[in-house]
Protein backbone atom coordinates (compact mmCIF):
# COMPACT_ATOMS: atom_id res chain seq x y z
CA UNK A 1 0.00 0.00 0.00
CA UNK A 2 1.26 3.45 -0.77
CA UNK A 3 -0.23 6.52 0.88
CA UNK A 4 0.18 9.82 -0.91
CA UNK A 5 1.28 12.89 1.02
CA UNK A 6 -2.16 14.44 0.49
CA UNK A 7 -4.00 11.39 1.82
CA UNK A 8 -1.62 11.14 4.76
CA UNK A 9 -2.03 14.86 5.47
CA UNK A 10 -5.82 14.46 5.43
CA UNK A 11 -5.70 11.47 7.80
CA UNK A 12 -3.47 13.36 10.21
CA UNK A 13 -5.66 16.49 10.08
CA UNK A 14 -8.74 14.42 10.94
CA UNK A 15 -6.92 13.31 14.11
CA UNK A 16 -5.67 16.82 14.93
CA UNK A 17 -2.09 16.34 13.74
CA UNK A 18 0.05 18.04 11.10
CA UNK A 19 2.13 16.42 8.38
CA UNK A 20 5.77 16.84 9.32
CA UNK A 21 8.90 15.83 7.46
CA UNK A 22 9.68 13.32 10.22
CA UNK A 23 6.24 11.65 10.00
CA UNK A 24 6.41 11.44 6.21
CA UNK A 25 9.95 10.03 6.35
CA UNK A 26 8.96 7.29 8.83
CA UNK A 27 6.00 6.30 6.65
CA UNK A 28 8.23 6.35 3.55
CA UNK A 29 10.77 4.09 5.30
CA UNK A 30 8.06 1.51 5.95
CA UNK A 31 6.58 1.82 2.45
CA UNK A 32 10.03 1.44 0.87
CA UNK A 33 10.66 -1.70 2.92
CA UNK A 34 7.36 -3.46 2.23
CA UNK A 35 7.59 -7.14 3.09
CA UNK A 36 10.22 -6.52 5.77
CA UNK A 37 9.38 -6.74 9.44
CA UNK A 38 11.28 -3.81 10.94
CA UNK A 39 11.92 -2.98 14.58
CA UNK A 40 11.61 0.62 15.75
CA UNK A 41 15.39 0.80 15.93
CA UNK A 42 15.74 -0.42 12.33
CA UNK A 43 13.20 2.18 11.20
CA UNK A 44 15.16 4.80 13.15
CA UNK A 45 18.42 3.84 11.37
CA UNK A 46 16.72 4.11 7.95
CA UNK A 47 15.07 7.46 8.78
CA UNK A 48 18.27 8.99 10.18
CA UNK A 49 19.83 8.84 6.72
CA UNK A 50 17.28 11.39 5.46
CA UNK A 51 16.57 13.18 8.76
CA UNK A 52 19.77 13.05 10.85
CA UNK A 53 18.22 15.31 13.49
CA UNK A 54 15.35 12.92 14.28
CA UNK A 55 15.28 11.28 17.69
CA UNK A 56 14.34 7.73 18.55
CA UNK A 57 11.44 9.01 20.70
CA UNK A 58 9.99 10.80 17.64
CA UNK A 59 10.21 7.57 15.65
CA UNK A 60 8.40 5.68 18.43
CA UNK A 61 5.65 8.32 18.64
CA UNK A 62 5.24 8.31 14.85
CA UNK A 63 5.06 4.51 14.74
CA UNK A 64 2.33 4.63 17.39
CA UNK A 65 0.42 7.24 15.38
CA UNK A 66 0.75 5.23 12.15
CA UNK A 67 -0.55 2.17 13.98
CA UNK A 68 -3.52 4.13 15.34
CA UNK A 69 -4.27 5.31 11.78
CA UNK A 70 -4.17 1.62 10.73
CA UNK A 71 -1.43 2.33 8.18
CA UNK A 72 1.00 -0.14 9.73
CA UNK A 73 0.69 -3.48 11.50
CA UNK A 74 2.43 -4.36 14.75
CA UNK A 75 3.89 -7.88 14.87
CA UNK A 76 5.28 -10.08 17.58
CA UNK A 77 7.27 -12.83 15.87
CA UNK A 78 8.44 -14.27 19.20
CA UNK A 79 12.01 -13.08 18.73
CA UNK A 80 11.98 -10.55 21.58
CA UNK A 81 11.16 -7.56 19.34
CA UNK A 82 8.02 -5.76 18.30
CA UNK A 83 8.16 -5.41 14.54
CA UNK A 84 6.24 -3.22 12.13
CA UNK A 85 5.21 -3.49 8.52
CA UNK A 86 3.13 -1.44 6.15
CA UNK A 87 -0.51 -2.51 6.21
CA UNK A 88 -1.94 -4.59 3.38
CA UNK A 89 -5.19 -3.54 1.77
CA UNK A 90 -7.38 -5.35 -0.72
CA UNK A 91 -8.79 -3.84 -3.91
CA UNK A 92 -11.88 -2.61 -2.04
CA UNK A 93 -9.59 -0.73 0.42
CA UNK A 94 -10.30 -3.10 3.33
CA UNK A 95 -7.44 -4.10 5.57
CA UNK A 96 -6.09 -7.46 4.44
CA UNK A 97 -4.65 -9.76 7.04
CA UNK A 98 -1.83 -11.98 6.03
CA UNK A 99 -0.22 -14.71 8.00
CA UNK A 100 3.35 -15.65 8.77
CA UNK A 101 5.29 -18.89 8.56
CA UNK A 102 8.18 -18.85 11.02
CA UNK A 103 11.06 -21.30 10.74
CA UNK A 104 11.96 -22.65 14.16
CA UNK A 105 15.50 -23.40 12.98
CA UNK A 106 16.76 -20.27 11.19
CA UNK A 107 14.04 -17.75 12.15
CA UNK A 108 13.09 -16.97 8.55
CA UNK A 109 9.65 -15.36 8.23
CA UNK A 110 7.56 -16.10 5.13
CA UNK A 111 4.43 -14.05 4.42
CA UNK A 112 1.31 -15.95 3.35
CA UNK A 113 -0.76 -13.63 1.17
CA UNK A 114 -3.93 -15.74 1.19
CA UNK A 115 -6.40 -14.81 3.92
CA UNK A 116 -6.89 -18.28 5.31
CA UNK A 117 -9.28 -17.17 8.03
CA UNK A 118 -12.05 -15.59 5.94
CA UNK A 119 -14.35 -18.64 5.87
CA UNK A 120 -13.72 -19.32 9.57
CA UNK A 121 -14.65 -15.73 10.44
CA UNK A 122 -17.84 -16.03 8.38
CA UNK A 123 -18.67 -19.23 10.29
CA UNK A 124 -18.25 -17.42 13.61
CA UNK A 125 -20.66 -14.74 12.39
CA UNK A 126 -23.26 -17.28 11.25
CA UNK A 127 -23.03 -19.66 14.21
CA UNK A 128 -22.37 -17.30 17.11
CA UNK A 129 -23.31 -13.85 15.80
CA UNK A 130 -19.71 -12.86 16.55
CA UNK A 131 -18.03 -10.39 14.22
CA UNK A 132 -14.26 -10.79 14.06
CA UNK A 133 -12.53 -7.41 13.77
CA UNK A 134 -8.94 -8.60 13.80
CA UNK A 135 -6.77 -11.69 13.92
CA UNK A 136 -3.13 -12.63 13.85
CA UNK A 137 -1.95 -16.07 12.79
CA UNK A 138 1.57 -17.49 13.00
CA UNK A 139 2.53 -20.98 11.90
CA UNK A 140 5.75 -22.53 13.21
CA UNK A 141 7.76 -25.19 11.43
CA UNK A 142 10.88 -25.80 9.40
CA UNK A 143 11.49 -23.93 6.11
CA UNK A 144 12.56 -25.75 2.94
CA UNK A 145 16.18 -24.53 3.31
CA UNK A 146 16.49 -26.04 6.79
CA UNK A 147 14.91 -29.43 6.00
Amino acid sequence: MSVSSEDFKKMLKEKGFKLTTQRRTVLDALQNNEGNHLTAEEIYEIVRKKCPEIGLATVYRTIQLLHELKLIDKLNLDDGFIRYEIGKFSNDNHHHHHHHLICENCGKVIEVEDDLMESIEEGFEEKYGFTVTDHKVKFYGICKNCK
